[in-house]
């Protein structure tokens, strides 16, 4: 198998030949037909997130078939397309686990942090943790960022309440399937982007959002919601500015930038700040169901494997609209 490896924090993937990596017990072995770039990989990459393991293969929103079969797998088969996304597995017992909250689980493995990810020819699964994508609409480039982007997007979306104006800041690969699929939900969405990013702002008014501006304008009206998806701490204290009296704020990332201080003037009249972290099976399974009926258009930019760096490049330095995804 080919793998795109990190040898440390901070520096540039490297290309590796490897043996082809061999099942166990409930797990199975993907043939990779696509693997999106998410942020969290960046950091990674950046050492924002700190190693949990030495030359990990990064890549968590994969999409591929199976090619083999460990002991003991039931309900999938040989040929099946799967998707693989960030939680790799969880323990099953841990109060939170046992709570149905399991990704808050004490001793999760994540794919491209803990086990070796997507930014491959092959990946080995926890066979449990695989999503099956056959009855998903969508060739494998475009199911790709639905493996985080979407199920992440979806879970910040749910986590903002029942809203019905709704503001997204950051409008990268997560925020775009989310807009649309809150505006299948009868939403009006309002778009927050990097200042000046007039690319990304006619990029969110292509998909339905009734507005898109620089981050820290006011919005042209009080927002129910707010969900923050760029890793940008300083946004916290201006989306609490832009939603009503028992707005939430919800931030979307695993990692972010210090939030400033800030006047409890803002937070007071029931305003809330709440944050996601990763995702559960059952996301996956509301997750699709959602975007089956919303069938959004999922912005990709392709990249050969060995190209991986200079997809990452691109998504450190803002050039994408959408997602990028790396194909084998």
């Amino acid at each position: 198998m080919r793998a795109m490896v990190l040898k440390a924090p901070r520096t540039p993937l490297v290309l590796e030949e490897r043996p082809d990596p061999i099942p166990g017990p409930g797990e199975i072995r993907v043939k990779i037909a696509a693997c999106a770039v998410c942020r969290t990989d960046l950091h990674v990459v950046d050492g924002d997130l700190a190693p949990h393991r030495a030359a990990i293969v990064p890549g968590h929103e994969i999409v591929g078939r199976i090619d083999a079969l460990g002991e003991g797998v039931a309900g999938l088969a040989l040929g099946d397309r799967v998707g693989i996304p960030w939680l790799g597995h969880a323990c099953g017992t841990c109060p939170y686990c046992a709570s149905g909250a399991e990704n808050l689980c004490d001793a999760p493995a994540f794919t491209g942090w803990d086990r070796d990810g997507g930014f491959a020819s092959h990946v080995v699964a926890d066979a449990a943790f695989a999503v099956p994508l056959g009855n998903l609409d969508l060739d494998d480039v475009a199911a790709a960022p639905l493996m985080c982007a979407g199920l992440i997007g979806w879970r910040s979306l749910v986590r903002a309440g029942e809203g019905r104006v709704l503001g997204l800041y950051g409008f990268g690969a997560a925020a775009h399937i989310v807009a649309q699929i809150a505006r299948h939900q009868g939403r009006r969405v309002h778009a927050f982007t990097r200042p000046g990013d007039t690319t990304a702002q006619a990029f969110a008014r292509s998909l339905g959002c009734a507005s898109a501006s620089d981050a820290g304008t006011p919005p042209p009206e009080p927002l129910d919601a707010a969900i923050i998806f760029a890793p940008v701490g300083e946004l916290v204290p201006e989306a609490l500015k832009a939603v009503r009296k028992g707005g939430r704020v919800v931030c979307g990332g695993i990692h972010m930038s210090d939030i400033p201080a800030f006047p409890y003037a803002l937070l007071w009249q029931e305003r809330e700040v709440v944050s996601v972290a990763n995702l559960t099976r059952a996301d996956a399974r509301d997750f699709l169901a959602a975007a089956r009926a919303a069938r959004p258009h999922v912005a990709t930019r392709v990249y050969p494997l060995e190209a991986a760096n200079a997809a990452l490049d691109d998504l450190r330095a803002g050039r994408l609209s959408g997602a990028a995804v790396l194909v084998p």
